[in-house]
């Protein structure tokens, strides 16, 4: 029987009025278009969060970062949503949406990756990333120019559909708790 894979949207800034909103809001609605996918909301900027938080990425069979660039790294809330669980990462795969000025987020992608092998999660080599982010989103939250951005998620997609069903499938054979 083929379930559908529960992908945790991870929301990268708390900031008032951030841009992370559109980012966010658009890759969620490419990834929605997928129907083997469920998507679950982790937005550190809502309190709804709160104990609950580790119980939901628990449930995750993977995830996506969207993750802005500040002073060339990840934002502290971030770090302290990511380290406010531990096992619940393990054995599954985590992809990445970043945006930023000139390099595009890529920085902090590239930090945020070495934090998830620590978690023993599985980072995609795929990614999308949006450099000079406000000039390619309109105000409603669309893509001026989609095609590029399109054909680079619908790849991350494929191959994080793959990891997830993969590792989910590992971790019912054999508990990763028992080998890490």
């Amino acid at each position: 029987m083929h379930q559908r894979i529960k992908i945790g949207l991870v929301y990268g800034s708390t900031r008032p009025g951030r841009f992370c909103d559109r980012v966010a809001q658009w890759a969620a609605s490419r990834i929605a278009e997928k129907t083997d996918f469920e998507i679950v909301l982790i937005d550190p900027a809502q309190p709804d969060n709160g104990p609950d938080l580790r119980k939901c990425i628990g449930t995750c069979d993977g995830f996506v970062v969207v993750t802005p660039e500040y002073n060339h790294g990840y934002p502290a809330p971030l770090k302290s949503l990511i380290d406010s669980s531990g096992h619940e990462w393990q054995a599954k795969p985590v992809a990445f949406v970043s945006y930023g000025g000139q390099s595009g987020g890529l920085r902090a992608v590239e930090q945020l990756r070495q934090v998830f092998v620590e978690l023993h999660a599985m980072t995609i080599r795929d990614s999308v990333s949006f450099a000079g982010a406000w000039e390619q989103f309109d105000g409603a939250g669309s893509l001026l120019d989609p095609e590029r951005a399109e054909r680079s998620l619908t790849a991350m997609l494929e191959r994080l559909r793959w990891w997830a069903v993969a590792l989910r499938t590992a971790r019912e054979a054999s508990p990763y708790q028992t080998a890490a």
